[in-house]
């Protein structure tokens, strides 16, 4: 099947269905009248206040889950109020519970749950289905928050500054919040109608409810809103905030002690009603999180997430289209100096110095969201020496850069989308500049049971003439029902390239899938849940046609009554693989055999002070000695409610692996090898109250490699031992990370942080030393130390007004 075929017939498949009779169901919408106050009553936890008496009650709540539809029991009953004024809307929640003393209220820091009861709060200010804002609070009076999108889920790494309490009685637990407008997003009208949702967990029994029923049948969680009324005349405050900050260093390596401070601002100013603008001045992120580096044999660039908070906070419009890959601002430089057998490198730049960044992003009234990006990096020089002279000289390793993100997502019948998404990078000079755009539709018919979803993007890469590349998507799935299925076609060209502001990997190829699930809509039997999915994927190269991967992947999860998880599959791949990417040459590839992959995983109950994540796979190839073991352990335990410790353990081991170690004009170089891979990290929390915590992080990595021969690639994809490759490319890579941090959220949106940070790594040109020895040698290296104390502090336009007002 080539494919055009493919499209025609994908396309006949969406045509088909797309030609049924399209009419909305007929979703049940609760309405909830909220009441206008003129004096705002106190957020602690008691509703003791007249103004909510008068307030109407949301009540009658519906389970979610495990049992959809099913009535709250009475021990169980949630009764909600709504009061609003000119600078926010208040909650009042009281949750009936029979048994006070099993309210599970373990401690955690802010935007984290664990073993916790919630209440919550999810509103759209547009209500029209797209995008909602999710308040949590936790009976600690612990606060979460996120955005909840339809396609990209929940984001919890938006943050707000709104208010709550806590008060836990004989005979119910309370929640009592404010969320100030600045925190929303609404339409400026006369009067308002919000989609609402309310929602509690009861931890002990893992049962979740809502006040307005959502039905898992279909659609997202937001399809199924009830209606905020009555909210009218308001005058909301100019959404205007400033985040200074201060920070000092105190760095120590190889016997070198250096210090330095910084100060910059982040600034979150409301355009009008829809639209937000960010801007980071002289940003400072040395208190990210490390990276987990790893040794990378793969053909490809190792992904690390995202740490730097402005760069993940409200970002869900530019993540449209995978386009947009933050670590790009700010990494490492385009080129590497250039040097003369007479010079040395003396100081060469790791990472880009980033100036400062905007984004401004929104939605309309009519469902048009906007979102801009710009970020400007600074010139980064390496020093050279002349080894002969003395002489130092400057050579630009990466020039004054401007990175440049522009989306357009129009959504339309509450559960469709089309957008338009453009970046670009311009380096001055004759340095390499980018710009690509992309086309993407997301479709579901009326009913929410179809969904039709593609796109198609171009690249342009300006750096000695110019490169076009494109890839091109389309498909549709069945999403409502215990059975569901579906077909999707990719293509992607050889020259596509969207490496200077995103990632992407793979090239050169086009694939075909389909893909069948069945799923438990209520509990049955033992099972609370049970997921079941085949997928079917064929890949072929573009360029030069040829046969790459067949695979076959089937997957089940299961969670039986007692909350005890338990999941699996086999993936196939019965024809073996061409691979084309292992050669790193254009048009080769290297044949791997045919090869079977079991796997399984356990959880045990969640709820219990230890739990237990187990996972094991195992790779069998049609090949005599060659496998693939992957373990993981990951046991936590909580010894108090305010303390938890976390254990990971990665073991890899792989025997009579092939890959790529090297070529010369004639010959592609492959070796066979084993690796050896261990992985342990462990983290811990004490959380003195809902404020103040202390975090622990250590992860050590090490992986080796063993080559065992080396092989010359023939043209047919098979390899033929040979003694022409001399070199030695065994090798060890170590990495040690330890981070303590101590966090004070001493005031809302202001937190004090101290963090002591310990680093080593080494990569050593052998392998086999064993555990005892590689420690002692990774620890004559010099080791990083580091001591930092940052403070941010919020400042409200609003308040600020009002504090210098009230002393004038």
């Amino acid at each position: 099947m080539n494919s055009k075929t493919a499209i025609a017939i994908l396309l006949l498949c969406s045509i088909t269905l797309f030609s049924q009779k399209l009419e909305s169901d007929s979703i049940s919408r609760k309405k909830i009248t909220a009441l206008k106050i003129d004096k705002s009553p106190k957020i602690d936890g008691i509703l003791d206040e007249e103004v909510w008496q008068n307030a109407q009650i949301a009540k009658n709540f519906i389970e979610r889950r495990p049992n959809n539809g099913k009535p709250v029991p009475e021990e169980f009953q949630t009764e909600v109020k709504v009061l609003y004024d000119d600078t926010g809307i208040y909650f009042g929640a009281t949750m009936h519970e029979s048994e006070p003393g099993k309210i599970a209220r373990e401690l955690t820091e802010r935007d984290n749950i664990e073993n916790d009861d919630i209440f919550g709060v999810v509103l759209n200010g547009y209500n029209d289905h797209q995008q909602s804002l999710e308040f949590l609070v936790l009976p600690t009076g612990v606060q979460y928050d996120a955005k909840i999108t339809n396609d990209m889920g929940e984001d919890s790494s938006w943050s707000a500054i709104w208010f709550s309490a806590v008060k836990i009685n004989e005979k119910n637990w309370v929640v009592e919040m404010k969320i100030p407008y600045s925190e929303l997003r609404f339409p400026k009208k006369e009067v308002q109608e919000w989609g609402i949702n309310l929602l509690r967990l009861v931890n002990r029994t893992s049962t979740m409810y809502d006040w307005n029923f959502v039905d898992n049948k279909k659609g997202s969680y937001m399809l199924y809103d009830g209606i905020l009324k009555s909210i009218e005349n308001i005058n909301p405050p100019t959404r205007l905030s400033f985040l200074p900050y201060f920070s000092t260093y105190l760095n120590h390596y190889n016997g070198e002690t250096t210090t330095n401070f910084n100060g910059g601002m982040d600034v979150k100013y409301g355009i009008n009603d829809a639209f937000t603008l960010d801007l980071t001045l002289i940003p400072d992120f040395g208190q990210a999180s490390f990276d987990k580096s790893v040794l990378n044999l793969s053909p490809f660039e190792v992904q690390f997430q995202e740490q730097r908070s402005f760069f993940t906070e409200g970002t869900e419009l530019f993540s449209k289209g995978d386009l947009f890959y933050s670590r790009r601002v700010g990494g490492n430089p385009s080129r590497f100096p250039t040097t003369s057998n007479e010079e040395e490198i003396v100081e060469n730049p790791e990472k880009v110095k980033l100036f400062n960044a905007v984004k401004i992003s929104g939605r309309t009234n009519k469902g048009l969201g906007i979102g801009f990006f710009n970020a400007i990096t600074e010139k980064m020089n390496a020093e050279i020496r002349n080894i002969n002279t003395g002489e130092i000289r400057q050579e630009v390793t990466e020039p004054w850069a401007n990175y440049n993100v522009m989306v357009l997502d129009q959504r339309f019948r509450g559960n469709s989308s089309v957008s338009l998404v453009n970046t670009n990078v311009t380096r001055d000079g004759d340095f390499r500049d980018a710009n690509v755009t992309a086309l993407l539709f997301d479709i579901r018919n009326k009913k929410n049971t179809y969904q039709y979803f593609g796109g198609t993007k171009g690249s342009f890469v300006m750096e000695n003439g110019t490169k076009f590349g494109n890839e091109t998507s389309l498909g549709f799935d069945k999403v409502s029902g215990e059975n569901r299925f579906g077909a999707n076609y990719f293509m992607r060209t050889d020259k596509y390239d969207i490496g200077d502001l995103g990632y992407y990997d793979r090239t050169n190829f086009q694939s075909f899938q389909a893909n069948y699930s069945y799923r438990y809509l209520q509990p049955k039997g033992n099972l609370n849940n049970l997921f079941y999915s085949l997928q079917v994927t064929h890949r072929r190269r573009l360029d030069q046609d040829l046969f790459n991967q067949f695979i076959i992947h089937n997957s089940f999860e299961t969670t039986n009554k007692k909350f005890f998880g338990l999941g699996g599959g086999l993936m196939i791949l019965p024809f073996g693989e061409n691979d084309i990417y292992e050669p790193r040459t254009q048009g080769k590839y290297l044949k791997i055999p045919a090869m079977i992959n079991p796997w399984i995983y356990i959880d045990t109950d969640s709820r219990k002070k230890l739990r237990l994540n187990t996972y094991i796979d195992y790779y069998a190839y049609n090949q005599k000695g060659r496998y693939q073991l992957n373990y993981q352990i990951s046991p936590s335990y909580k010894l108090s409610d305010k303390m938890r410790i976390y254990y990971t353990a990665n073991i890899n081991y792989i025997n009579n692996d092939e890959g790529f170690v090297g070529k010369n004009e004639n010959d592609i170089f492959i070796g066979r090898r084993n690796r050896f891979t261990l992985e342990n990290s462990l983290t811990s929390q004490y959380t003195f109250n809902n404020t103040m915590a202390v975090n622990l992080a250590f992860r050590h990595y090490l992986s080796e490699v063993t080559y065992k021969s080396f092989h010359t690639l023939n043209n047919d994809g098979t390899t033929i031992q040979t003694n022409l490759f001399t070199e030695n490319p065994d090798g060890t890579f170590n990495s040690w990370n330890v981070d303590l941090r101590f966090s004070w959220w001493f005031a809302p949106g202001s937190q004090l942080t101290f963090l002591y940070r310990n680093a080593v790594g080494n990569y050593l040109q052998e392998s086999g030393i064993g555990i005892k020895e590689n420690f002692n040698r990774l620890f004559r290296e010099p080791i990083a130390n580091n001591i930092s104390l940052k403070l941010t502090y919020y400042i409200d336009y609003n308040q600020a007004k009002y504090w210098f007002k009230r002393k004038s």
